[in-house]
């Protein structure tokens, strides 16, 4: 009997070797993939620190309105138009699609139609960004009569993160234990107030992930607000039913004139949209922190 044992032990160790070799060869590869990545990023987070820093350090940049010459004027407009874009987005896309998120998980009946909606879903979360452009111009321009106007560019952003919102919500909602419901039920505790105050507290921190991918997408898209009608050229802050600018429109711009100056001022406009994407970034993170320390 012991020696029986003993030939299957050794039997069985070579496999345990060879799938821990191949463990690390595969551990190594993944590694070097991420290095790569992060070498790519590093060069080209430094080709653009030295064609734009100057041009973005000069007085003016961030406080005028675009110039005809390279050298002057500045992005103003456009940075109005992108934080207005990426608050109503917010406003819009994120209640919405939470609400949808819990619905489907904690309310809807599972049935066929529920799995088509989900499966729905799902595929729209990976639908180009020109398709929802489309949608939008057809929608909010023409149907409901908005014009190229910055709350038809920022409603077509809403949709656009919406999917991305609907499916990562759900997925830190199912995450939540359901011992954590069973014990408010036990309590005599109704479903709403289980969601809200048990449920939903928990999941806040994976729900801020999916809201951090979704709004730095929209904010950092460019051809569905070219379809809806965003300008490349404007001298003044855009207001919600004017016509509006974007800083992924103003880089586009810039890089598309001959002028050698408007190169450096697409690099130093790449600057300011990085860093507006990491404030709101940085403000979802504290929240999600925030509220991962509380749970």
């Amino acid at each position: 009997m012991a020696t029986s044992i003993s030939e299957d032990s050794q039997e069985f160790t070579p496999n345990i070797d060879r799938r821990e070799t191949l463990g690390k060869v595969f551990e190594y590869i993944f590694l070097l993939g991420l290095l790569i990545g992060l070498f790519i990023l590093a060069l080209l987070l430094f080709d653009i620190g030295k064609d734009g820093l100057v041009r973005f350090l000069t007085p003016g940049f961030l406080t005028e309105t675009p110039s005809r010459f390279p050298d002057k004027g500045g992005i103003l407009p456009a940075i109005v138009g992108s934080v207005s874009l990426g608050a109503i987005v917010i406003l819009v896309a994120v209640p919405i699609g939470i609400g949808a998120a819990l619905y489907l998980e904690e309310y809807a009946p599972k049935t066929w139609w529920s799995d088509l909606i989900e499966i729905n879903i799902s595929n729209l979360a990976g639908v180009p960004s020109i398709v929802y452009g489309l949608l939008g111009l057809g929608v909010f321009n023409y149907l409901l009569g908005f014009g190229p106007t910055l709350i038809s560019g920022a409603l077509t952003l809403s949709l656009l993160s919406l999917p991305v919102i609907i499916v990562t919500s759900r997925e830190a909602i199912r995450a939540v234990p359901n011992s954590l419901r069973d014990a408010s039920y036990g309590l005599g505790i109704t479903k709403w107030h289980t969601v809200r105050n048990h449920v939903l507290p928990y999941a806040i921190p994976g729900i801020l992930t999916g809201v951090i991918i979704s709004v730095s997408r929209a904010i950092g898209d460019a051809a569905s607000l070219i379809v809806v009608g965003a300008v490349s050229f404007l001298t003044f802050n855009p207001g919600l039913f004017q016509r509006f600018m974007a800083l992924p429109i103003q880089i586009y711009s810039y890089i598309t004139r001959p002028e050698a100056g408007f190169a450096n001022a697409a690099a130093a406009t790449i600057i300011a949209l990085l860093l507006v994407i990491l404030v709101l970034n940085g403000i979802a993170i504290y929240i999600r922190q925030r509220y991962s320390v509380l749970n």
